[in-house]
C-alpha cells in the first residue's frame, strides 16, 4: 500500500494541459499556469490543491496519510499526502480533484472524461 514519487509525476502528466514546473526546488504541476500539486520526493509526499470540502473528506478517509498543510495554505484546502500511506486509486482521486479545481473552468467543462476517472 504505497505510492512513488514517480507515480504522482506519471498521473499528473496525464491530465490535459499540466506542465510540470518546480516551485521553491520540488517540482509542481501547472495547468493553466497555476499550481494543483507540488511533489517533495525526498519526503515522498505531494501536496495537493483541493477545496476545504474535499480536505475534509481525504482527511476522514485516510487519516494516516492526509493533513491539511500548516497555516492559512491548509485552510484554503491545501492538504499534504503522504505516498507511502495511499493506495493508487486514492492518489488518483486527488490528483484528479485537485486539477478540477484548479485548471480553468472552460477546459474541465471540455474534458468532462478523463483518464484518470475511476
Amino acid at each position: 500500500m504505497s505510492c512513488l514519487p514517480e507515480d504522482v509525476r506519471a498521473l499528473a502528466l496525464m491530465l490535459p494541459e499540466v506542465v510540470e514546473g518546480a516551485h521553491r526546488g520540488h517540482p509542481d504541476f501547472r495547468v493553466g499556469g497555476r499550481i494543483f500539486a507540488t511533489l517533495w520526493t525526498e519526503e515522498e509526499r505531494v501536496v495537493l490543491r483541493l477545496t476545504p470540502e474535499q480536505q475534509a473528506a481525504a482527511v476522514e478517509a485516510e487519516p494516516d496519510a492526509c493533513a491539511p498543510v500548516p497555516g492559512a495554505w491548509g485552510e484554503r484546502g491545501w492538504t499534504s499526502l503522504d505516498l507511502f500511506g495511499v493506495e493508487e486509486d486514492f492518489l488518483r482521486t486527488g490528483l484528479l480533484a485537485a486539477w478540477r479545481v484548479t485548471a480553468p473552468p472552460a477546459l474541465v467543462a471540455r474534458t468532462a472524461v478523463l483518464a484518470l476517472d475511476p
